[in-house]
């Protein structure tokens, strides 16, 4: 029996993601704003921090982050910032 695919996902903790192959620092670089993404993040997310903390736990949206490989693994955009 194959496990359903589930609606989010939390970073992992060590290793690389079970879902996506993508280590921590890299998905986060996809979920969270920063220089390399332009501060617009690419991949879907949420935090559940309750009210006044810093701290809580970030769950990815899967389906965003398995559309954006997708368009990359097509070719639908850039996947480097390198000139040629």
């Amino acid at each position: 029996m194959v496990p359903a695919r589930p609606e989010f996902i939390r970073l992992p903790l060590n290793g690389p993601c079970p879902w996506t192959g993508l280590t921590r620092s890299k998905l986060n670089e996809l979920i969270l704003p920063c220089r390399n993404n332009q501060f617009r993040p690419p991949v879907r997310s949420v935090s559940l921090a309750p009210p006044g903390t810093k701290k809580g736990v970030r769950l990815i949206y899967l389906q965003s982050l398995l559309d954006y490989l997708h368009r990359h693994s097509v070719g639908g955009e850039a996947t480097s910032n390198l000139q040629p």
